[in-house]
């Protein structure tokens, strides 16, 4: 019998190497490759191709079937991004930076849904149940009927869970998780996989809504072995600036309903609140009108949302001038300047150049490429455009201003917060204008020629 061979995996990717080294050759990260025990030998080739195995039960595409019960939970912006409410049977994994408000928004979720009628179970492995009901005290639920625990013995948990029998396990977080049958300590890529693997099992065969908290990385990403996110049906990130009171729920993953859905929170002294309108919050603290401030016209999962980018344009005293982005692509701000310098001849050398996305938002939609491109002219023509107007559109390495999806519910945002007019690609099809006059472009000369005056 063959002898097992260990592994080496790396904790950020989940590459897999035949011996230890101080960087990964696939990601290039430093010091995350951890020693991983074998697994546990199955049957031979030999004795697999003489088993008789279990014959499947097949269907075709033409089957009827009922669409998955939800569950709501009171909160819509969860609901939203959930996909309508809380599906029986599912993995959910919410990850986001440290202190963000991961741990507030699941124990108001465990509430709510408690509330419901839903036997809730919410297991800490950070946190002592003590802490917890203080938690819950602040945040007014205390009268709520949810089950608590501390525990990191998986083997445990999961006894609980069946004698037990919830509608929805809570587990916060998966990297305190550890199982005695894995020879690693807890927090490593092997506990975290073979916790997540028996969680999700565990959900799937008992009938249980399973909620997992994930910590991540420095860039962002949650951290351990990518394969968790492939395990689970939704992955949810948890966003927001810290000097911000708002809170973006972000679905990336969702085999229940829409991924890039988004629910926003404003974190109060008394939990999370609900923000049903975004776009008036994120537009609220908006000043008369000022030079590199445009309000752009978004589309998020299947809501519109309007923010304010702001871009400020400075002499440098650096050899190399800073490029300062906040809630953009660096990249793509590169990008647009360099079609600003070789489609319209206006060069930002020798000028540092910063972007914010007011109100601690993150845009990754291409939509917004002539509102950047908008931002940075009025910051360095000292311009500022009409504070009714709104911008939105995608800009070519051509300098051509490409159509973009949805045109119509945009106007419609922008004419519910009182905006009057709106600067688009002349490809985009807008149907009603909504009482919005829009000036339409084809290429992005015309469009600085005509609102700055350059050729």
């Amino acid at each position: 019998m063959a002898k097992p061979v260990t592994q080496f995996i790396c904790s950020a990717c989940g590459a897999a190497h035949k011996k230890w080294s101080g960087r990964c050759d696939a990601c290039g990260e430093w010091n995350t490759i951890q020693e991983e025990a074998p697994l546990s030998s199955g049957p031979g080739k030999a004795a697999l191709g003489g088993m008789k195995g279990r014959r499947m039960a097949l269907t075709d595409l033409r089957a009827k079937e009922t669409p998955p019960p939800r569950a709501g939970s009171g909160m819509e912006e969860l609901d939203r991004v959930l996909g309508g409410g809380l599906v029986p049977a599912s993995a959910t994994l919410v990850g986001g930076d440290p202190g963000i408000g991961k741990s507030t928004l699941l124990l108001q979720a465990a509430a709510s849904f408690a509330r419901k009628g839903l036997k809730v179970v919410y297991v800490s492995g950070e946190e002592a149940t003590a802490q917890v009901r203080m938690r819950a005290q602040r945040l007014d639920l205390a009268d709520t009927a949810v089950l608590l625990a501390a525990e990191t013995n998986l083997r445990d948990i999961l006894t609980t869970l069946e004698a037990e029998a919830p509608d929805l396990v809570i587990i916060d977080s998966i990297q305190t998780m550890w199982l005695d049958t894995v020879d690693s300590a807890p927090g490593s890529v092997s506990q975290v996989r073979a916790a997540a693997h028996e969680l999700v099992t565990f959900a799937k065969r008992k009938g249980v809504a399973v909620m997992l908290v994930g910590h991540v990385t420095k860039e962002g990403q949650i951290a351990g072995p990518r394969v968790v996110e492939h395990m689970v049906d939704t992955v949810l990130y948890f966003e927001g600036e810290r000097g911000h009171q708002f809170r973006i729920l972000r679905a990336v993953k969702n085999r229940f309903g829409p991924a890039d859905e988004i629910g926003v929170f404003e974190m109060t002294g008394a939990g999370l609140a609900e923000v049903t309108n975004p776009s008036a919050l994120f537009l609220s603290d908006r000043d008369a009108p000022a030079p590199g401030s445009v309000v752009f016209a978004g589309i998020e999962g299947t809501r519109p949302v309007l923010v304010e980018i702001q871009a400020l344009v400075a002499p440098s005293s650096l050899s190399q001038p800073r490029r300062a982005v906040v809630g953009w692509d660096g990249g793509r701000l590169s990008m647009i300047l360099a079609v600003l310098e070789a489609r319209v001849g206006i060069s930002f050398a020798g000028l540092d150049v910063y972007l914010n996305i007011a109100g601690g938002m993150r845009i990754s939609e291409p939509a917004a490429d002539l509102a950047v491109a908008t931002a940075l002219l009025s910051a360095r023509e000292d311009a500022a455009l009409p504070a009714t107007t709104v911008v939105f559109g995608e800009l070519s390495l051509s300098g051509a201003l490409r159509p973009v999806s949805q045109a119509e519910n945009r106007l419609k945002e922008a004419q519910k917060l009182g905006f009057t007019s709106a600067i688009a690609p002349s490809g985009c099809k807008f149907g009603s204008n909504n009482g919005v006059t829009v000036q339409s472009f084809a290429d992005l000369p015309s469009f600085v020629g005509e609102t700055f005056g350059a050729e």
